[in-house]
C-alpha cells in the first residue's frame, strides 16, 4: 500500500501569529471590523478545495469574516468551496 498524497500540491507556509482570549495580547492590533473590539478569535484553517484562509469571530457583536486569496470571501463562497469534490 503506498503513503497517501495531499490534496493540495501547495508549498507549506509558516504558520500565522494567530491568538485567543487565553493569551492576553496574543492578538495585537486585530479588532472586530464591524465594533472595533478587541475580543476576536481568528483561527487559520484550509477549505475542501484547499484555499487557506483566516476565520475571525468577535465575541462582542458576534460578526464573522472569511480572508482568503488576499481578499474577504462571503459566507456563500465558503460555503461552496467546502462542499465536497465529487
Amino acid at each position: 500500500m503506498s503513503p497517501r498524497r495531499s490534496r493540495s500540491a501547495r508549498t507549506p507556509s509558516a504558520p500565522a501569529a494567530l491568538g485567543s482570549l487565553t493569551q492576553p495580547g496574543a492578538l495585537v492590533g486585530v479588532a472586530c471590523r464591524v465594533c472595533g473590539s478587541s475580543r476576536v478569535t481568528r483561527l487559520a484553517m484550509t477549505l475542501t478545495d484547499g484555499t487557506p484562509v483566516e476565520f475571525t469571530s468577535c465575541h462582542r457583536c458576534e460578526h464573522r469574516s472569511w480572508v482568503g486569496d488576499g481578499r474577504s470571501l462571503g459566507r456563500a463562497e465558503v460555503l461552496d468551496r467546502t462542499r465536497k469534490l465529487t
